[in-house]
Order: structure tokens, then C-alpha cells, then sequence
């Protein structure tokens, strides 16, 4: 019996596609010729197959999620990026809300006893909010609860609390991974190419700014992720620069654990005039960032940008992660117009979202290590409570 990726070599008459598709088979890496070749010419089915015969060999049926939690510290910032609906300038700083420390550490502790593994701390840029600021925050959070990851802060802010603070990347780095920095989210990253960045994200941290802080995370042996803003003004060419440039940092330094594409979404923004990707769309791009990013481990949907059931969806399209319970009232997506309003899911959502679709639920921690296989659970109904 031919394999699903035996037929579609046999079957593709396009000689370029039919050489991406012998080389997906061959385990070989394609180029970034051939990344904008399966843009302009992959049609779903075509991409989806090869993303799932990836997806399958990587992780076969399992599907990660982890229990997990946001603080959004603010949502002032001192940057004015076109595509963003969530932060509010400073100088309109009364229309946004700023979160204390002892308001964070607050959220912290409503968490207790529960078994959440992450924190997951992103927020604007707010000049008031430096870097002694945080660790603080971090420390009191570590003291608190010694075992819980702490995911934080993306390259732009990061960029901005050393620059604020006189630090090298290295220095800054070094004291933020003392005080309780375990990983870095891949916020921030947009679109690497500067015709495109200087557009949409002009006064922040460059492309390069952005690698070499995740470059140095991973030199003190701190994992991040990577992500990728698609769907607005970018052309193919720059889906594939941006995911080039990822891949080469992590043949290098190997410390990206997942690829999280993101899609820009058009409401309450400056970019409103700009239509969004459509569903077919949006598969295709997840399914051509599992056959690019060879060196990925795991690619994930954001299931709260995505909704419930395209993030299902994906898990056919090269998705082998739909990240966790978030449990909270993050904004950066509602705000501009997402399905998800309140961003929530309990375990037992999330376990039978995937068993619907076929799939192993497996939770994980932040950096993959398996906390618990949930294939054979059987939830028993209750009343509704806070993070079942």
C-alpha cells in the first residue's frame, strides 16, 4: 500500500513540487528558493500532506498543551506599532491599566495549590516599568513559588530595559536569568525584513537586535520560542527571509523549542484597511513552516488568535502543539478582534479538543518534558470550577 507522500510524488505532475515532495520524504532540507516556490505554487492538500507526514514522523499522534497562566504587566507602551490594538501610547496612559507588583504577585497566588507549571509575563513597553521593576517581581514570584517556569518578556522589551538600564545584552541577560528569567516568548519578532519591519514596527528592536537576544538566552542555556507575524502587507519572499534567518540562529544554538506563526488580525488598529488571511490561507502557512523549519521541534497554534476550531484544524496542517489553558483575560487578541474573547480553557477542554480530532493529548511543561499523558483519562462531571 503507497504511502500518502509516495501517491503525491507520483501523482504531482509540477517537477519543482515534485522534488520538494521527494526531498520531504528524504528528510532533506529544502531551500529558501523552494520555501517561495511552495508559496506561489502548493496548493492545501499538497502542503497539508507533506506537513502532516512530518508532523507524524517528528510526533506522531501526540498533541502538547501545557497549564499555564498570563500576567499582562500593561498595556502602555512607548512604541506605536500599526498592526497592534492592544497598548495605548504613554502619553494616553489614562486609557490603559498598569499592574503593580503586589497586583501581580496577587495573580500568582490565586494560583495556588492548583497544578499550573507556567507564568507567561508579556505586556507593553512601559518606561516606568524597568528592569530593577521586574526583577523584583521575578524574585518575589520564585520566592513564592520556587517550581513555576517563568516564561517572560520579549526581545522588544528586552531590548528596551537594557538600553534603558546602560546593559549590554549580555550583562542584562545574565541578571535576568539570575533573578528567575527561565525562557523567552517569541513575541516581537513581526517581519525580520526591514522594508516590511520599518512599516509596520519602525521604532523597535531591528531584526537583528532581536536574534542576538534570543542568541544570547541560548548561550546561558535558556530556551526561547520564535514567532512569525503573517497576513498583512508582507510578501512571500519575506515569510521565507523571516523563517531563514530562524533557522540558521537555531543551527547554530539549537535553544528554540517552537515556532508560533501569528496572524494579523484588523480591528481597532491602523492597519484596519488591510483584509485578514483567509482559513485556507492560513493552514497553507502553517503547513509550509513544518516542511521550512526542519530543525524546529514543534510548531504551534496559538489557539486563542486562531479559535477552537481552526487550532483543531491545524493539528492536520504540521500543528503538533495548541499551547495551554492560558486561563485568564489576555487582550492582545481580543483586542483586535479575535474569536476568543475571554481566552480560556479548562484541562478537560483542551484533552477533548484534541481526542476529537484524533490526536494523543499530552501536557507538557515549558521546555516538552512530559507531565502527564491524558490519552486514557476519563473526566468525571462536576460543577464548573477554576481551572479543572
Amino acid at each position: 500500500m503507497q504511502s500518502s507522500i509516495d501517491t503525491l510524488i507520483n501523482f504531482t505532475a509540477d517537477k519543482d513540487l515534485k522534488a520538494i515532495a521527494q526531498k520531504v520524504k528524504d528528510q532533506q532540507r529544502i531551500t529558501d528558493e523552494e520555501g517561495v516556490i511552495l508559496f506561489e505554487k502548493a496548493s492545501l492538500g499538497f502542503a497539508g500532506t507533506l506537513a502532516n507526514f512530518i508532523r507524524e514522523r517528528l510526533h506522531g499522534d501526540t498533541t502538547y498543551f501545557n497549564r499555564n497562566f498570563h500576567i499582562e504587566p500593561t498595556n502602555v507602551c512607548v512604541f506605536s506599532c500599526k498592526f497592534c490594538s492592544y497598548s495605548r501610547l504613554y502619553a494616553q496612559k489614562e486609557e490603559g491599566w498598569e499592574l503593580s507588583i503586589e497586583d501581580m504577585l496577587n495573580i500568582v497566588k490565586t494560583y495556588d495549590g492548583k497544578p499550573i507549571t507556567e507564568v507567561h509575563i508579556v505586556g507593553g513597553v512601559h518606561p516606568k516599568m524597568n528592569m530593577d521593576y521586574f526583577i523584583e517581581l521575578m524574585q518575589k514570584i520564585k520566592a513564592h513559588r520556587p517550581e513555576l517556569h517563568v516564561k517572560a518578556f520579549t526581545a522588544v522589551e528586552l531590548d528596551y530595559m537594557f538600553r534603558k538600564a546602560k546593559l549590554t545584552v549580555e550583562e542584562g541577560m545574565k541578571r535576568l536569568h539570575a533573578a528567575g528569567l527561565d525562557s523567552l516568548p517569541g513575541g516581537g519578532a513581526e517581519i525580520f525584513a526591514p522594508e516590511i519591519r520599518e512599516q509596520i514596527a519602525g521604532d523597535k528592536v531591528n531584526a537583528e537586535g532581536w536574534l542576538r537576544i534570543h542568541e544570547v538566552a541560548h548561550e546561558l542555556g535558556m530556551h526561547s520560542n520564535a514567532t512569525m507575524l503573517y497576513g498583512h502587507i508582507e510578501k512571500y519572499e519575506h515569510l521565507v527571509d523571516h523563517m531563514s534567518r530562524l533557522r540558521d540562529l537555531q543551527d547554530k544554538t539549537h535553544g528554540f523549542n517552537t515556532f508560533i506563526p501569528l496572524k494579523f488580525r484588523n480591528h481597532n488598529n491602523d492597519m484596519s484597511h488591510v483584509p485578514e488571511s483567509t482559513i485556507t490561507e492560513d493552514m497553507r502557512l502553517y503547513s509550509i513552516a513544518r516542511i521550512y523549519l526542519d530543525n524546529f521541534p514543534h510548531l504551534k497554534a496559538y489557539w486563542p488568535m486562531l479559535g477552537r476550531d481552526n487550532a483543531q484544524l491545524s493539528l492536520s496542517f504540521g500543528v503538533n502543539d495548541i499551547d495551554g489553558t492560558i486561563d485568564d483575560s489576555t487582550k492582545i487578541y481580543s483586542m483586535a478582534g479575535s474569536e476568543e474573547q475571554t481566552p480560556k480553557m479548562s484541562t478537560e477542554e483542551l484533552v477533548t479538543l484534541i481526542k476529537q480530532v484524533k490526536r494523543r493529548p499530552v501536557e507538557r511543561d515549558t521546555l516538552y518534558n512530559v507531565v502527564k499523558d491524558f490519552s486514557n483519562e476519563v473526566f468525571v462531571a462536576q460543577p464548573a470550577a477554576h481551572l479543572n
